[in-house]
């Protein structure tokens, strides 16, 4: 299959989102990391309002790119499985790998809130 043009802009959009997550992962990681090991220190309501919103955007555009990524996966794989049915399984795997963009920003989410406290 050749990528559509829809295709690619998903691609590169993801790229964007996943590069900016990271900043904002590294962001809240480094000011947590600041404090002296062993300590046990409060975080500044700055550090935890930059996570949260990185939580945020990491949950909610990796949803949004997968929903993009399975409604054009999805499209083309219904228009493959009309003329050729045997391709069931194959499509069934491209369906869950644009699924997974979403698992993949929850996952990230998570980490997030988890290094917040």
């Amino acid at each position: 299959m050749i990528p559509s043009t829809g295709a690619r802009l998903a691609a590169i959009f993801l790229t964007i989102v996943t590069a900016a997550v990271a900043t904002g992962l590294i962001f809240v990681s480094g000011a947590i990391a600041a404090a002296e090991p062993g300590t046990q220190t409060a975080i500044s309501p700055e550090t935890v309002s930059w996570g949260l919103a990185a939580a945020a955007l990491a949950t909610g555009l990796s949803a949004l790119g997968a929903a993009y990524a399975v409604a054009q996966v999805g499209s083309a794989a219904v228009g493959a499985l009309a003329e050729k049915p045997e391709l069931l399984g194959r499509v069934l795997i491209l369906v869950g790998l644009a699924e997974g963009i979403a698992i993949y920003g929850l996952i990230v989410s998570i980490l997030i809130l988890n290094r917040l406290g």
